[in-house]
């Protein structure tokens, strides 16, 4: 017989558990960064959306070099006058003083070297009223709705991870029974052997003895061929290299405690739990204020403005001298096009159909929930049952092998009939084996349907 290798389900001190293995798969999945990611996006445009209530301010630092060319003179017959007060810096004006213009006299009307330094602030009177704390409010919530699609990757990981852990002891076992198997095939054929020699059986009972030996060689290289492949999973699952060892740390004799509650309990809890319905509440929300803030494009814009000026030359200064002098203005102004209201109105539309689109798909969320809801609380009940039924098959299944390898020992019993006790009896740990890990796996499903294994903080 082939040594059964016992130790494949054994909990070790120190070992992997599925605790473990749900915090490091969440901890380490990919679409959970993909989704921290989309969160640092949201931010950022929360962070743009609430720059827009500080006033604008601008500033210009400018030169020009302008062609030179022989300005315009100012030419008559008998000249001009013309009356300048000029006052010293800090003293009362002077006089009016008349100053004659000769003929042919001409102005220095432009300055080639021209400078300018201006600053000014805008304040967004309406927008304020219509657009800018709508346009906040929907950042803030896409914001939300990002937190939550991080909490929904990252339980989701986290369970499929813990799946994946019971997968895994499942299939080591399974390796386990294969063996148990094989040795009973081979104990079939040792026995199939002996009646042949003392002429109780056929030949052909011996070929198919040696044939469902190989079969049961088969299944024991597929089942390790498949605890490899569900190990290669884990590793993934936790994204832990070739070189890390991995043996478990917890077993499936473990007794497992009945879960409580009704069925429209349960409902009520996820529906108030789950992740997903939270992150569509949050989108639907953003996609309402975004509605709200396209309805600013039909009315009028109303905004003040100041504006302060060095130039040198100043262009309010006439005629223009060729040194720096500071002006300033302040106004209001009111804008509108009819265009802006065509825009505003297919934008509108646009933003609401979204937010409808959004409570439609939630509406489809929370009935999907409500059938996984109703399926793992099927899943843990029958598993539970299962492992009832699977220890009672089992007795009966070993009893039953018990008694046709004495009948077929005896002369009394054919072949076929040891072999389908055989079978049975595979089947039978199978089964046990089956119940164990879906009795575990059916909690897990459980406990993330009801957004229970969503943790306390985001």
């Amino acid at each position: 017989p082939v040594a059964v290798p016992t130790d494949l389900l054994q909990a070790h001190p120190g070992g992997l558990t599925a605790g473990q293995v749900g915090t490091r798969a969440a901890t380490t999945s990919w679409s959970a960064k993909a989704s921290e990611e989309t969160l640092r996006g949201a931010s950022a445009r929360v962070d743009e959306a609430w720059a827009a209530y500080l006033p604008r301010l601008n500033a210009i630092g400018k030169y020009t070099r302008l062609s030179d060319f022989t300005p315009p003179t100012i030419f008559n017959t008998g000249g001009f006058n013309l009356v300048a007060t000029r006052a010293a810096a800090g003293t009362a004006p002077a006089p009016n003083q008349t100053i004659a213009f000769p003929l042919n006299a001409s102005f220095p009307f432009f300055v080639l070297d021209n400078w300018l330094l201006q600053a000014g602030i805008t304040i967004p009177i309406s927008d304020y009223f219509l657009k800018i704390d709508q346009s906040y409010s929907a950042a803030t919530r896409s914001e939300d709705a990002a937190r939550w699609d991080i909490v929904t990757a990252r339980t989701t990981a986290g369970s499929n991870g813990e799946i994946a852990y019971y997968t895994w002891l499942r299939n080591r076992g399974a390796v386990i029974v294969a063996v148990e198997s094989l040795n009973d095939q081979k104990t079939h054929l040792r026995d199939a052997n002996n009646q042949f020699a003392v002429g109780n059986v056929s030949k052909a009972d011996v070929l198919r003895a040696e044939t469902s030996v190989a079969s049961a060689e088969l299944a024991v290289e597929r089942a390790k061929n498949l605890a490899d492949l569900s190990e290669k999973q884990l590793r993934v699952a936790i994204h832990a290299s070739d070189e890390e060892g991995l043996a478990p740390g917890e077993d499936l004799e473990t007794v497992l405690p009945p879960e409580q509650g009704n069925l429209k309990q349960l409902v009520a809890e996820s529906l108030s739990a789950r992740p997903e319905v939270k992150s569509a509440d949050a989108n639907a929300a953003a996609a309402r204020q975004q509605a709200a803030a396209a309805k600013a494009g039909r009315y009028p814009v109303l905004s003040a403005f100041a504006d302060g000026i060095l130039g040198n030359p100043n262009p309010r200064q006439i005629p223009p001298s060729n040194v720096w002098f500071g002006t300033w203005d302040l106004g209001a102004q009111v804008t509108w096009s009819p265009n802006d209201v065509l825009l505003a109105n297919g934008s509108i539309s646009d933003a609401q159909s979204r937010a409808a689109a959004i409570e439609a798909n939630k509406n489809t969320v929370r009935d999907n929930i409500e059938i996984e809801v109703t399926q793992a609380w099927q899943g843990v009940r029958e598993a539970d049952f299962s492992i009832d039924t699977g220890h009672r098959e089992l007795v009966s299944a070993e009893e039953a092998y018990r008694v046709q390898r004495e009948l077929f020992n005896n002369g009394r019993g054919t072949s076929a009939t040891l072999t389908d006790a055989e079978t049975d009896l595979t089947r039978a740990r199978l089964d046990l084996l089956n119940a164990k890990a879906d009795a575990r796996i059916a909690r897990i499903r459980l406990a993330h349907a009801l957004g229970r294994d969503v943790a306390p903080s985001r």
